[in-house]
Formats: structure tokens, sequence, C-alpha cells
């Protein structure tokens, strides 16, 4: 059984004139260990699809539909109180920007004890013990002092380093991390990066890593989810996407990497945008922007059709996979 399982989950945002289905459908598992990235431009739904499974959607938002399964039992089913018990406990968060995170008036040593107390019978030496062992795990440089700094006093590449400590508090099974360098210079980005990848190796820990930089998850996920406007179009392992991609959205994610680019010319970018929520075209969402869509395509939504190891919602990767069939019968 798999540590976590998505089924079918829907998440809308109830609004004047009807509601807005940020998620669609939405299946996917992590096992035990395992390093999931969920990749896609901003609004195709990855930051939701991370906030619903510890029912953080701020209202107008609510879960419509499906389920999520943590070792067999429903959080979307679960009450504040039993949630409680998984939060920040079993199943810990990394957001995007630690200032926002960390409370600036606090010390970092008072907020890593109370996270520690809320969920655990436990005395305030024994929590900052614990506390200075996760700040050493993290390679933070003269923990005793850091303790007793406050946020601002700082820089931006140890305050990630802190959240991740206060993640690692708890000993979770699972870290999600919403882009965890957004705010952070290239260099820091890789430490911080090197540094997740070695505390999940080392401790276990799955790790489901969101993220709109292709290069990160090409380096430290084993298995991706691609995402377009409240849907997952492509999904398997990581190698196999990032080296031979099949829906034309992902290949256009990967031929706008800088590095895939001719020196002289012009960087390759997808034409048009993402849709708001509020105008997701009929049939499959990405038709509009896709050089290679047909008239089905903007009428109905693909089903997944499976590629080597690789499942993809496209009516064109149907199609050639059909016809591939199609001559291997008449050639047998």
């Amino acid at each position: 059984m798999a540590l976590l399982e998505v089924r079918n989950l829907d998440v809308r945002f109830a609004v004047r004139g009807g509601d807005l289905h940020a998620l669609q459908g939405i299946s996917f598992s992590l096992d035990r260990g395992e390093r999931l990235g969920l990749v896609g431009e901003s609004g195709a739904g990855k930051s939701v699809a991370a906030f619903s499974i510890l029912k953080l959607i701020a209202q107008p938002g609510y879960i419509a539909g499906g389920e999520i399964l943590f070792e067999g039992r429903n959080l979307a089913a679960m009450s504040e109180r039993e949630l409680r018990q998984i939060r920040g406990n079993r199943i810990a968060m990394i957001f995007q920007d630690p200032m926002m995170t960390l409370n600036p008036v606090l010390t970092i040593g008072t907020q890593m004890v109370e996270a520690l107390k809320a969920h655990r019978s436990i005395t305030t030496q024994a929590a900052r013990e614990i506390a200075l062992a996760k700040l050493r795990k993290v390679y933070i440089p003269s923990p005793e002092t850091r303790l007793d700094q406050y946020p601002h006093e700082l820089s931006g590449g140890m305050r990630q380093r802190v959240i991740i400590a206060i993640a690692l508090l708890l000993d979770p099974e699972i870290i999600i991390a919403d882009e965890p360098t957004t705010a952070l210079d290239v260099t820091i980005q890789a430490e911080i990066m090197a540094l997740l990848l070695e505390l999940c190796e080392g401790e276990g820990v799955a790790l489901m890593l969101i993220t709109h930089d292709l290069g990160i998850v090409s380096q430290v996920t084993q298995r991706m989810l691609v995402m377009y406007s409240g849907r997952i179009i492509e999904q398997g392992p990581t190698r196999e996407i990032i080296n031979d991609a099949q829906h034309p959205y992902t290949q256009g994610l990967i031929n706008a990497l800088p590095q895939m680019g001719e020196r002289g010319r012009r960087l390759y970018q997808i034409p048009g945008s993402m849709p708001s929520l509020r105008n997701i075209p009929t049939g499959c969402p990405f038709h509009p922007r896709c050089e290679f869509a047909t008239d089905i395509c903007g009428q109905d939504m693909p089903d997944y059709v499976t590629s080597g190891n690789v499942n993809v919602a496209c009516h064109e990767v149907r199609k050639l996979i059909d016809e591939e069939r199609q001559m291997q019968e008449v050639k047998s």
C-alpha cells in the first residue's frame, strides 16, 4: 500500500456566478522514501494540490470530491482535531517564503520549542536539545547562537535551512516542499536542494517537490507529474519523461529550458498563457496553445494512454500509439 494516495481529487472555489474548478480528477500516489515532483506553470494547480493534502485550502476553496489516503485513512474526511496529529507531525510542509513562515518577533529557538511542545509532552530543555540536533543536521553553523536569534538576523539561505530543520523536528514520513528555493539565488538554491536530497535519502523521508523548474526536478525526483489547468496531463518516471516527453506541453517546457536553446538565437517560448479558472477551454485545456491540436482536442478531454511507463492525456499521442499498434499487427 502506498504511503499517500490521492484519488480523483476535485477542489473548487465557491464564487459569485458559480464554482471555479481548481483541480479536476487528480490521482497519484507517493511511496515511502520516494521523491515526487509536481511541475507546471504558475496557475497549473500545483500548490492547490499540496495544500489540499493537509486541508489548508482557505475559503472560499473547498474539497468537492475524491479521497486523500494517508496510510489508508482519508485525510479529506478528518476533523481538525484529527488533522492536528498529522500536520507538522507526520506530514510536514516547507513553504515558499521563509519570512512568511517564521514569526518575526520570536527567536528561532522559541518557535522550534513551541512546535515540539504542541505535538509532544516534553520539557523545554529536551525540546531545545532536539532543536539543536536538527539545526546541526541541516548544517547551520553555531546552532547554539542561532537558537537565540530572530529570523531577520539570518540570511535567506539560513532561514530556509531553519524551515527545513523545523519540518524535520517531529521526524515526519512526508515532506511537502512548495517552491522551496524561489526567493534564493542560484548558488543557495543548489545547496538547499542538495540538502533536501541528502535528508530524504538518509532519513527515508518521502518528498513531494512542487516547482516550475524542470532542472531541479530532473536532479532530485524519481517520478514526476506535469500539471496544466488543474489536471495531471503526464506522469511517470522523471528520467523517462525528461528524455522523451510525450505531451506537447511537457515538450514545450523542456524546450524552453535555457540549455536547450542555440547560442545567438531567442529562447523557445510556449505561445499564449495558462487560462484562468473562469475561462478553462473545453476539451483538452492546452489545445489553444498546442501546435498539434485537431478538432477533437477542442471537443473532448482525452483519457490517459500508456506510453512506456508514462501515462499521458493527449489525443495525438493516443492516435500515434494506435497507428503504431496497427502497423505491428499488419507486420505480424
